[in-house]
């Protein structure tokens, strides 16, 4: 039976693109650009609307875990964190309060929620790294162990975060990656790094089934959870979460706030041990496996490979279209074209039209989240759309090339 706990949330909120395509004159200053690309009226929206129903609320409550002794690991994106430096400073002051904790710690993760990781490995290393004084500079501390965008890993992103000098990575420790392998001990993939597999079943009892009225454990108890992860062979059991689990995936009503807040007695109760990632591989580093890494990337999302993101030619489609505008903005040399390129990268872009040709709970998924206003212009329209606005970047990018 597994002792121990590992707890992870991440928090992120993309930059949403301003659809319909906005046409960028000849000549154009990034400025001028960067404002026809980006819908910041509806950015503040959706931000202020899951800070009151989730960020704050949620925060709040981990405040009073983590004085409790409950232990937490938390990542942002830095699009979540130079939002909330724009329009929530209460906000700020609250994360910077958690994560100042000495029960919680950093996780460093991609900067922009971006897919440059399989685009360019070297750079995506290189953003990581930066990403790290970043946060550094806001919260004081700088992460050893890290998270990609979707938790996306291979054999050579490992090498490259390897490289890059994290300690500790997260995967989805789906059976088909795994094989006859339990996903509650420490692996590492050939090299120093260790990485931490997340159990998918338990975590998607929480984030994806907490609220469902048709599961059959619905309503899910702290005391029933705690008996799940008390029964799981191996070590230690890593749960990982979006942190709108609370309060915005999971409403207040459904009773989330208060399993949450049950859940570490409980868990005690049984013997349980909370542990941040780094202290699980503190502790369990000496018998660490190796667990062979895929060469094409898996992620936690969907069925764990990257069909969630380029399952459809729409999205196949976006996808060279990212290509072509990041290719053609590094040629112009300069570092705020190239931002706007790897904002256009973000895996929410590639999300939000999964459902293109698709039906079923992965395309509801998807359709909850992709932005209500852009309904009025039909499926079709928002994937035309969509195109135009990077066609329109990379022409408004020939004047610097």
């Amino acid at each position: 039976m597994a002792h121990d706990v590992v707890i992870y949330t991440i928090v992120h909120q993309p930059r949403r693109l301003k659809l319909p395509a906005q046409p960028i004159p000849p000549g154009a200053s990034p400025e001028d650009i960067e404002r026809c690309l980006f819908d910041e009226r509806m950015n503040e929206q959706y931000f202020r609307q899951v800070a009151e129903r989730c960020y704050h609320p949620a925060t709040r409550t981990f405040l009073e875990l983590v004085d409790q002794g409950f232990k937490l690991s938390i990542g942002f994106s830095m699009t979540f964190l130079k939002q909330t430096q724009a329009w929530d400073q209460e906000l700020l002051a609250l994360f910077q309060r958690l994560v100042a904790h000495e029960n919680v710690e950093l996780v460093g993760v991609d900067p922009y929620h971006s897919f440059l990781l399989l685009m360019d490995l070297p750079r995506f290393a290189e953003g990581m790294q930066r990403a790290g004084h970043y946060l550094e500079e806001l919260f004081g501390r700088r992460p050893t162990v890290t998270d990609t965008a979707e938790m996306c890993m291979s054999d050579s992103i490992y090498h490259a975060l390897n490289q890059a000098g994290f300690q500790g990575a997260m995967l989805d420790g789906r059976e088909w990656l795994m094989g006859w392998r339990d996903p509650t001990h420490l692996y590492h993939g050939g090299k120093r790094m260790k990485l931490l597999a997340r159990s998918y079943r338990l975590s998607d009892d929480v984030g994806y089934r907490f609220s469902s009225r048709d599961w059959e454990a619905w309503p899910l108890t702290a005391e029933v959870y705690s008996r799940w992860l008390q029964r799981a062979r191996g070590d230690f059991v890593f749960l990982a979460w979006d942190y709108e689990t609370f309060g915005e995936h999971h409403r207040p009503y459904t009773g989330i706030f208060e399993f949450l807040r049950a859940l570490p007695e409980e868990a005690r109760r049984r013997g349980i041990r909370f542990l941040t990632a780094s202290e699980a591989i503190e502790v369990y580093s000496a018998t660490s496996h190796h667990l062979p890494l895929p060469a094409l990337p898996c992620s936690w999302a969907g069925g764990g490979g990257m069909d969630l993101f380029l399952g459809n030619a729409a999205q196949q489609a976006l996808f060279q279209l990212m290509l072509q505008a990041y290719n053609a903005a590094l040629l112009t040399g300069r570092e705020d074209l190239t931002e706007m390129a790897l904002l256009l990268l973000q895996s929410d872009n590639l999300h939000v039209i999964q459902w293109f040709g698709s039906s079923g709970p992965q395309a509801q998924v998807s359709a909850y989240f992709t932005p209500k206003e852009w309904w009025e212009m039909g499926p079709a329209g928002i994937v035309t759309e969509q195109q135009q606005l990077y066609r329109n970047f990379i022409q408004a990018l020939h004047p610097y090339l």
